[in-house]
């Protein structure tokens, strides 16, 4: 029997170390029965306390060194478990034993992260999103560590140091958290010219997600398929969120991050744990050996994108997050992601930061997790045995038994021994590499501009004014000059309409020359061509005493059959009671919600409200009519809606004006906004 169909699936692993204290017996790590633990051992009643009480060393030992150092970056992060199903063989591209078999299920966990702030910091901020999955294949771990962006700052790895040091707390007064809106970010922009495509990213809605389950994933660099012949082919990876690609505006956004600076990881949570599970579908954009050089950009450049409408996205699978953590430490905590972990058929390319990032994160590893054995950890764990000679260390969890642990040996019979790459062996693709050794890089990197504007050219008339307002607000923030004229000067490069804008809005020189020569479009960057679906969208319904019963329990049934989650707030928790008598349960109060929580609003109302249920209520509505939500009003809501002065706008719907409120209602919902409110805003 071969060694992987000895291995346990990932979830036995996984609860062989599970453990539930409920109703046993205290003991000490090692077992012993504790007879107390609400006094510490002591000299008299009054007296010190004695060194010898070994129960409380062990305790308070334990408890100073629960928390392990956070990520340098990505810290703010939270993880679900999974599974991968493929879709169809992709046995010609690669030999990666997880992806040639149609239907086969690989288990998987992802990580989503924000990156520049700490832990403790909201999960709204301006910023790149991490994107991490872990396959646990039959041939080992495969790490996909990606980001919700397909392009990076840096070309280079030895410069990523310098890029965190400029996006995190500046050190002389340690602010500010979580925001790259601060003068040495800039300045690092204006000084280092490659960051241009990102930063047109970041400043992007794509920088303040609705949701992890809403956001694309990618890979970044270009990877190798080799197959079963040693034939290479180039990759990119894509994750496609089935509920397609949506964002928060920037007000909404911070007045989430003071209203529910968790509100992505609750989001997540609460959607596995009602059974709506996020669903990714793989694909994957594919350029042979020959076409390497055909494009007018590098391929292996991490600040280039493959643009979809030259090279096609294949979906090769789906990816469904159906089970949520059992312990947020032990798991996606302690979790330990690798770009070097790969399995046959996976391998690099000489991208210089993928080469970079190669020897960083098992650096970091060290340093984090405690030593060499972080890969004995539960959730790091490979499903497969696995046998080396590797040994000791901090936090070894294997009992290595006899006396040899050398390769080679006669005394073992020389196990474990290598494998070829007939047998399922890793072997480097055979690349030929010859040249100098250098400090530089290839002239192929130093087109910086093209691509951003690209990305300017691709976007709705609503996502360029939000790319300029965040631009306005980043650049409003920085305190010198020089440094706001440099940025406006480095992006005439891209746009010379934009920076115009923006010039004027933070008080610099605007250029009077500039822009890119690119007219091109890519139609696949706009998110206003993406999916749209009221499936697991949360409506806010205002309820008040004295509401009709049928027509509101209508409508709430009728959401929930669209696949719309209808949550039901009132001037307090608890029962709300109709006009018939019959009451309805108020999930939550105005006290403890805000509009910017919800996807929309329906307003049921009451035919006599309170004075203050009409207080709250009113700006409830307002708030999520200027954040461009959709708007429903019932029969007993539409003097409210009247009263905002929006019950003509555009995404506003009143049950008296059409035959189906609640398939109306649900179409705006899956519209997401509507930005046409922009000018009446």
């Amino acid at each position: 029997m071969s060694d992987h169909k000895q291995g346990q699936t990932k979830q036995e692993q996984l609860d062989a170390y599970r453990v539930d204290d409920k109703g046993k017996k205290m003991t000490t790590n090692q077992g012993l029965n504790v007879s107390e633990d609400e006094f510490s051992l002591k000299a008299g009643v009054r007296g010190p306390t004695i060194m010898e009480d070994f129960h409380f060393r062990e305790k308070m030992t334990h408890f100073d060194h629960e928390r392990i150092p956070e990520r340098v970056v990505h810290a703010r992060g939270y993880a679900a478990h999974g599974v991968f199903e493929v879709y169809e063989s992709m046995e010609q591209y690669t030999k990666a034993d997880f992806l040639k078999e149609k239907g086969k299920q690989t288990p998987v966990f992802v990580r989503f992260s924000t990156v520049a702030g700490s832990k403790g910091s909201g999960e709204l901020a301006r910023d790149v999103r991490g994107f991490a999955t872990k396959f646990y294949t039959e041939e080992g771990n495969y790490d996909l560590v990606g980001n919700n962006m397909p392009v990076f700052f840096i070309q280079d790895a030895i410069k990523f140091p310098d890029l965190i040091h400029a996006v995190k707390p500046e050190p002389h007064n340690g602010i500010p958290q979580a925001a790259s809106a601060h003068d040495t970010f800039w300045d690092f922009v204006a000084n280092n010219q490659e960051t241009a495509h990102m930063v047109m990213w970041q400043m992007s809605d794509r920088a303040i997600p609705r949701s992890f389950r809403m956001m694309e994933g990618f890979g970044v660099h270009t990877f190798r398929f080799v197959n079963e012949m040693g034939e290479a082919t180039f990759v990119k990876f894509h994750w496609k969120p089935k509920l397609g690609v949506h964002s928060t505006v920037w007000d909404e956004a911070q007045k989430i991050n003071g209203k529910n600076p968790d509100f992505h990881r609750q989001d997540l949570y609460e959607a596995i744990e009602s059974g709506a599970y996020p669903e990714f579908e793989l694909g994957v954009q594919l350029i042979s050996e020959e076409d390497a050089n055909a494009f007018d950009y590098d391929i292996l450049d991490p600040t280039k994108i493959w643009p979809e409408e030259e090279v096609p996205v294949k979906i090769i699978g789906k990816m469904t997050l159906n089970r949520n953590v059992d312990n947020v430490f032990a798991e996606t905590e302690q979790v330990a992601f690798h770009p070097g972990h790969v399995v046959p058929g996976i391998d690099f390319t000489n991208d210089p930061l993928l080469q970079g990032r190669l020897f960083s994160y098992t650096d970091t590893q060290l340093i984090r997790l405690g030593g060499p054995n972080f890969h004995e950890l539960p959730i790091n764990r490979p499903v497969c045995p696995f046998h080396n000679n590797q040994r000791d260390g901090y936090g070894r969890h294997t009992i290595n038994v006899g006396q040899v642990s050398y390769h080679k040996n006669a005394l073992a019979e020389n196990t474990p021994y290598p494998v070829s790459p007939e047998e399922g062996g890793y072997e480097h693709y055979q690349e030929k590499v010859e040249g100098r050794k250098i400090r530089a890089r290839s002239e192929s990197f130093k087109d910086h501009f093209s691509q951003a504007a690209l990305f300017w050219n691709s976007m709705s008339e609503i996502e360029k004014q939000h790319i300029i307002d965040a631009f306005s607000f980043e650049l409003g923030k920085v305190e010198r000059k020089e440094v706001q004229q440099q940025v406006i000067n480095m992006f005439a490069h891209v746009s010379l309409e934009m920076v115009q804008e923006i010039a004027a809005n933070i008080g610099v020189t605007a250029p009077k020359e500039g822009g890119s020569p690119v007219s091109k479009v890519s139609p696949a960057l706009s998110q206003e061509n993406t999916t749209k679906t009221a499936v697991t969208r949360n409506v806010a319904v205002l309820l008040d005493n004295g509401f009709h019963t049928d027509s509101v329990i209508s409508v709430i049934h009728g959401l929930k059959k669209q696949g719309i989650r209808p949550f039901v707030v009132a001037n307090k928790r608890g029962a709300v009671v109709g006009e018939d008598g019959n009451t309805v349960e108020a999930n939550a109060s105005f006290l403890t919600v805000d509009s910017v929580l919800f996807d929309a609003v329906y307003v049921a109302g009451s035919k006599q409200m309170s004075d203050r249920f009409y207080q709250q209520a009113t700006h409830f509505i307002q708030e999520a009519f200027h954040h461009f939500k959709p708007i429903g009003a019932g029969s007993d809501g539409v003097s409210l809606i009247e009263d905002c002065r929006i019950h003509q706008a555009k995404g506003v719907i009143k049950a008296s004006d059409v035959d189906n409120f609640v398939d109306t209602f649900s179409n705006a919902v899956a519209k997401h906004r509507f930005w046409d409110r922009e000018v009446q805003v």
